[in-house]
Formats: C-alpha cells, structure tokens, sequence
C-alpha cells in the first residue's frame, strides 16, 4: 500500500488531479457567492415591484 502510495506521489498526473480539484472548489465557491448576492438583490426588487403593483389603481375609461 505504501508502495502505490509513493507512487502516486511521484507521477505528474497526482498534481494535476490536485490543480483540477483547487480549481474546481474556488469555481464552486465563486458560484455560490455569485448566487447568495443575485438572490438578496432579486428578493428586494421582488418586494419592491409588489409594493409598486399593489399601490396602482384600476381605473375605468369607458
């Protein structure tokens, strides 16, 4: 087992896998951070166009 180990540690492919895995979790990250900031600011405007919608009057023109 540590002979595979050692091995592993030693071929080129072990830090490419690591890059991939680095580059994938901060993608990840970013993406969550992303939707944590659209998702607040798309609540607001919701609230926002109700309070704009609910304000209106209808008005009869015939």
């Amino acid at each position: 087992m540590q002979l595979r180990i050692a091995k592993f540690k030693e071929e080129e492919s072990a830090a490419v896998t690591v890059d991939w895995v680095v580059i994938t979790a901060a993608i990840v990250g970013l993406c969550i951070s992303v939707m944590v900031a659209v998702g607040a600011g798309t609540t607001d405007m919701s609230g926002d166009i109700s309070g704009t919608i609910s304000s209106q009057a209808i008005t009869n023109r015939f």
